[in-house]
């Protein structure tokens, strides 16, 4: 079954919406997620090469405009990267992806098996969370020239998922916020339309969160 898109339909209020999302990075080992990461939550990138020993959670706050609403929502993401190692593939299926709200999938550039390899990680994760969001991210274009640049796999696999892709660089930073506020875009549209109240303060008893998807922030 292919991934699908979400109807549009916002509701504009004066409030400030309070979201909270957890989104996982996924894909191969050292294609590059843990420094994509820490260039966009930290600010920072370094050359060596640590291996994610099962996941590492990562906070990070955004804003997010809303067709029709004056004020932007806030988006607070828990970031989870996920190691890489295929044996561990299956351990991972349950126990990391219950209740993500969002995907990105890394790609290294400079390995096109490393893409190939996305269509099983972002398989196993829609067999949890219900076709996430998704955006691509073809990594490490700093170390491509762009003479040698070659997108035809990543377009091939944005299609095939409805995706958006962008080709990014922890080191620069080349498209790094842009990735993660693609995602927190499609995270809020996603959740607004399908319950247009959603992390807006209100009298009464808080309304329990969509499953697999965003909830309104506790500090509301």
């Amino acid at each position: 079954m292919g991934r699908r898109e979400v109807s549009s339909g916002v509701l504009p209020m004066e409030q400030r919406r309070h979201l909270k999302a957890k989104i996982c990075l996924v894909g191969e080992a050292a294609v590059g997620k843990t420094s994509l990461i820490r260039r966009y939550v930290e600010s920072q990138f370094s050359d060596a090469y640590l291996m994610t020993i099962g996941v590492k959670v990562s906070k990070k706050r955004l804003e997010i405009p809303v067709p029709g609403e004056p004020v932007a929502s806030l988006l607070e993401l828990s970031v989870w990267d996920v190691m890489g190692q295929p044996k561990f593939r299956e351990l991972l299926q349950e126990a990391y992806f219950t209740g993500v709200s969002g995907i990105i999938g890394v790609a290294d550039l400079t390995r096109p098996d490393t893409v190939t390899a996305l269509y099983e990680w972002i398989d196993r994760v829609d067999r949890v969370t219900s076709q996430a969001p998704l955006i691509l991210a073809g990594n490490k274009a700093d170390l491509v020239p762009k003479e040698k640049l070659r997108t035809g796999d990543i377009e091939g696999l944005a299609q095939a998922f409805h995706a958006e892709w962008r080709i990014t660089s922890a080191k620069t930073g080349k498209n790094v916020e842009e990735v993660f506020q693609l995602l927190g875009g499609r995270i809020v549209d996603r959740a607004v339309k399908a319950r247009p109240m959603i992390g807006i303060a209100r009298a009464g008893p808080p309304v329990p969160p969509a499953a697999g998807g965003a909830e309104a922030s506790k500090t509301d």
